[in-house]
């Protein structure tokens, strides 16, 4: 939308990744003028290649959508409860992926770029924002990204006089379908199972022998790989994204526990030899012709890359859409900086949403967005909007990050450091599960998916109470 709006009633969003993009919409719903601030195409990022609205990075996965059993599945139930784009555009875009929901890139995003677009609250303003935001507004939410760009992260850093942390997320390869040697690679989900859109059969898998999987082992350790900057030398790397070949550092055998597990599939081509290791690649586009290589994540240069992939069976003439890359990821210290409810307590104008406060994964991002236009929402109407129950997926997420994981342990201080939804975040059950429906007594790990499914059930209850008792009430005003 075009137009000048008042600076006065406007809330105005910086950065519209799925963490600005859902801050925006929320406010817009909500009856709220938004001004949604991006700076691409004017200054591009080392990852994003396009100007679009909420473009994906990294993988096109949003990963399990089971709510039942899954505290990211879960979460994904939470924001469909309220109202959000990112959750509507994946929808409408998956592709299979077994018990995961991924998405068509380019359709995911423009589904995006085109609701905000064509909402009469959205003012999208293209052009870099290269310091803090001009006084006059009254009302910010800085959601810019673990790619922030130095002039505002400079201004944010003198603003608070804390240094911003920071850690590495590698970019996995994409490899063309037709490329793939379908007579040594193979379709299925692990343990066949079935996912939203798909049919058991989401993941083309690439078996290894121990000599093959030892020669790749070998051969990743020794490729060439992308040097640091100085400045870059000590920063630490987020666990849920190492590069493939800083999981092979850590053991011999790390990656067959890892991504290349060879559990719950059986090759069609030889069914009587189990797999000593296995690479999976899973559908990246609506059209099936490209597929993501998963949990590789690299900082090899491009050169090493083809040449070791290459030897893993099924890729030996493997033509990649795009290789694997590398770029440098930013957060603060949100339990020191923010507030409980996103605000920067040096100056609390500035909101600030999405991965830049130490939450890690797109639907966590995106979710940090929605809470933070839902409070935004609620101070622009001259009230305030209570926390979402800690039981809930999003009220734990929001616990995590304004709360807690400054500490001391042993005597050594425990720094904050960014984190993906999980039941480890949630509150105990008052009372865990211990027997089934039919009175018999739980064992093993049915004990674990009891108490799973009751965080979850626990999880949703609460959080339509919230709804009815905060979110209704404060749309009907």
């Amino acid at each position: 939308m075009t137009g000048t709006k008042s600076p006065s009633s406007t809330v105005h969003v910086v950065g519209a990744g799925l963490a600005g993009s859902e801050a925006a919409w929320q406010l817009a719903e909500a009856g709220i003028d938004v001004v949604l601030h991006e700076m691409r195409p004017d200054r591009m990022t080392e990852a994003h290649r396009t100007a679009t609205p909420a473009e994906l990075v990294c993988s096109n996965s949003f990963r399990s959508d089971d709510a039942a059993n899954n505290a990211v599945g879960l979460l994904h139930a939470e924001m469909r409860r309220l109202g959000s784009l990112i959750m509507r555009a994946a929808d409408a875009n998956q592709v299979p992926a077994g018990g995961a929901l991924a998405v068509d890139r380019d359709g995911f995003s423009a589904a995006v770029a085109s609701a905000l677009e064509a909402h009469p609250r959205i003012e999208l303003r293209r052009g870099e924002v290269t310091g803090l935001p001009p006084a006059e507004w009254t009302s910010v939410v800085i959601a810019t990204g673990p790619l922030t760009s130095q002039p505002l992260a400079d201004a944010i850093r003198g603003l608070t006089d804390e240094t911003a942390l920071a850690f590495f997320d590698a970019i996995a390869p994409i490899v063309h379908k037709d490329t793939i040697d379908m007579s040594k690679a193979w379709f299925q989900s692990r343990y066949d199972k079935v996912g939203p859109g798909g049919t058991g059969a989401d993941y083309i898998n690439c078996p290894m022998t121990r000599e093959q999987y030892d020669a790749f082992v070998a051969a990743l350790l020794a490729g060439e790989k992308t040097d640091f900057k100085e400045w870059e030398t000590n920063t630490p790397y987020f666990d849920g994204c190492l590069p493939i070949e800083v999981m092979a550092e850590r053991g011999h055998e790390t990656l067959r526990h890892g991504p290349m597990k060879p559990v719950g599939l059986t090759n069609p081509h030889n069914p009587t030899v189990k797999p000593y290791a296995i690479v999976q690649l899973r559908q990246d586009n609506k059209l099936g012709t490209l597929y993501n290589m998963v949990g590789f994540q690299t900082k090899l240069k491009y050169g090493p890359q083809q040449q070791i992939f290459r030897t893993i069976p099924g890729l030996e003439n493997a033509e990649f859409a795009r290789l694997g890359g590398l770029h440098r990821n930013t957060f603060l210290n949100s339990p020191k900086l923010l507030d409980h409810e996103l605000r920067l307590r040096a100056q609390p104008r500035l909101r600030f949403a999405g991965q830049m406060t130490g939450c890690e994964g797109y639907v966590e991002s995106a979710s940090i967005g929605l809470i933070a236009g839902l409070y935004a929402a609620a101070e622009a109407r001259g009230g305030s909007l209570a926390a979402p129950p800690p039981t809930t997926a999003l009220g734990a997420l929001l616990g995590h990050i304004t709360g807690g994981h400054i500490e001391t342990i042993d005597g050594a201080t425990r720094s904050f450091q960014p984190m993906n939804i999980n039941f480890g975040l949630f509150p105990p059950l008052a009372v865990a599960p211990t027997k089934k429906p039919d009175g018999t007594r739980l064992k093993g790990n049915e004990k674990t998916v009891a108490k799973k499914q009751a965080l979850s059930a626990r999880a949703l209850a609460d959080l339509d109470r919230w709804i009815a008792e905060h979110l209704r009430v404060a749309a009907a005003a």
